[in-house]
């Protein structure tokens, strides 16, 4: 069973620490071969995944999100080596707020049908934006 969505818990600790200043959010998706839409609709996960995109992604750009990198997943390197990523991207948010508005949003809410139709499994990661160390090993305050 994989990661789709988050527990009421962690999401309430995400709300929770809503401090100022934008949020980048790590997504890491695997896609299913075949959605599995409750209604039993046939559509491929990747054909799921796009319709989230479309319908979830102007409710997304009218709250100040956009993609501020993206990747194509090769080679696990170091970590599990079973694991492979489909989408690979992050995500800013101008606040957790707009995060928070987003998930509430009556449209990103029908959308997000998709995505858990979709999904196999997902990691979904939020950082505070730092600036950029001059070096590996720093860390900006």
């Amino acid at each position: 069973m994989g990661h789709i969505d988050p527990t009421k818990d962690i999401f309430a600790q995400f709300r929770d620490n809503n401090r100022p200043g934008p949020i980048h959010m790590l997504n890491l998706v695997r896609l299913r071969e075949e959605a599995a839409y409750p209604d039993g609709r046939k559509a491929s996960g990747a054909e799921a995944y796009a319709a989230y995109g479309r319908e979830s992604g102007p409710v997304f750009e009218r709250l100040g999100g956009r993609i501020v990198w993206q990747g194509k997943f090769e080679l696990m390197l170091i970590g599990p080596q079973d694991e492979r990523w489909d989408h690979c991207f992050i995500a800013e948010y101008p606040s957790v707020g707009a995060f928070v508005e987003m998930i509430r949003d009556p449209v990103y809410r029908e959308a997000v049908k998709h995505r858990q139709a979709a999904v196999e499994d997902s990691r979904l990661i939020r950082h505070a934006v730092l600036p950029v160390g001059k070096n590996f090993g720093e860390i900006p305050a």
